[in-house]
């Protein structure tokens, strides 16, 4: 399987963290330092979900030379949807002007590592050959749920943005690995929206947890265990050492947190992607927006490793060849 064009796509706002500091009420350098990021960026007006992850599939389209018309598979991979039902794919579909019965679209909800899993799910879907061209987009407004009176420690992590990808079946190697850790479940979460909370017999708890929650210390523990040893299964299922790899595309969780696992992990910190202190974290947003931020980097026969973490608490990486 092979990526033939990627395409990015921000909001018109952007936030910096000392303007935030001011409207908050906090001492100058408190975002910043708290959370590493420097500016964000934040849909505002007319700007939607849809009219984000558009705009990036567009991009990518053109990256690849291609028209919409050349897509007869879609799938929106992000975190939250546009909507609970229907699923988010075949607005896109819409939007893009692909015409009823041309396409199949739906949706993959892997949380920040929604991207990659949808690559898992084009590798076997293409190579059945009953779809030809696939459109990944990935898009959030991670804006909408945000905790800034209770956490600004976290919301100030995130920024809204999206990327996509237009993926075909090819000759080219691609292995992938993923696993879950369900004794993070309650790590990060928004409790609402969906069947746990009962919005009409208990609408204060729904309403207490419409806004993302995340105990940091947990996430780091846990990923501290247990991510290194996943790195290097993932590096011996692929059949490449660490030098080998020319460029690694990890989830922007915050600077810190790529700083840590530079480190741990032992990889070259000029091959690894680091624009979570211009962008934030854009969820499932981030991997593919960092790669599309590396595009010239991409060169064929490029060895790239795609990494990251998401709530559940889940693992999951992709070698990827270029």
């Amino acid at each position: 399987m092979k990526i033939a064009g990627i395409g990015t796509a921000l909001p018109k706002r952007r936030d910096t963290s000392a303007a935030l500091d001011r409207q908050l009420g906090l001492v100058a350098g408190r975002i910043a330092a708290l959370t590493g990021v420097q500016t964000r960026y934040v849909c505002s007006g007319e700007e939607s979900q849809i009219t984000l992850g558009t705009a990036a599939a567009q991009a990518a389209l053109s990256d690849a030379g291609l028209l919409p018309r050349d897509i007869d598979l879609i799938i929106s991979a992000a975190a939250v949807p546009y909507q609970l039902i229907p699923a988010t794919a075949p607005a896109y579909q819409a939007a893009l002007g692909i015409p009823d019965g041309a396409a199949f679209g739906f949706d993959v909800n892997a949380t920040c590592l929604g991207f990659v899993t949808a690559l898992e799910a084009c590798a076997g879907m293409l190579a059945s050959g009953r779809f030809k061209r696939a459109l990944i987009i990935s898009s959030e407004v991670a804006s909408r749920g945000l905790p800034w009176d209770s956490k600004p420690a976290v919301a100030g992590l995130f920024g809204d943005g999206a990327a996509a990808a237009v993926v075909e079946d090819s000759d080219a190697p691609f292995v992938t690995r993923f696993r879950s850790y369900p004794s993070g479940y309650d790590i990060c979460k928004i409790g609402a929206g969906g069947t746990r909370y009962d919005f009409r017999a208990e609408p204060e708890a729904f309403a207490a947890n419409t806004f993302f929650d995340m105990d940091g210390k947990a996430l780091f523990r846990l990923t501290s265990k247990y991510f290194g040893g996943f790195v290097d299964d993932l590096l011996a299922d692929a059949g490449w050492t660490k030098a080998e790899v020319d460029l690694i595309v990890p989830h922007q969780a915050s600077p810190m947190a790529l700083q840590h696992m530079i480190r741990h992990c032992g990889f070259d910190a000029g091959k690894v992607v680091d624009i979570c202190a211009d962008y934030g974290n854009q969820i499932a947003a981030s991997i593919p927006f960092a790669l599309g931020h590396a595009r010239d980097r991409l060169q064929t026969g490029r060895k790239v490793l795609l990494l990251g973490t998401s709530a559940g608490v889940s693992f999951g990486g992709a070698a990827v060849t270029f």
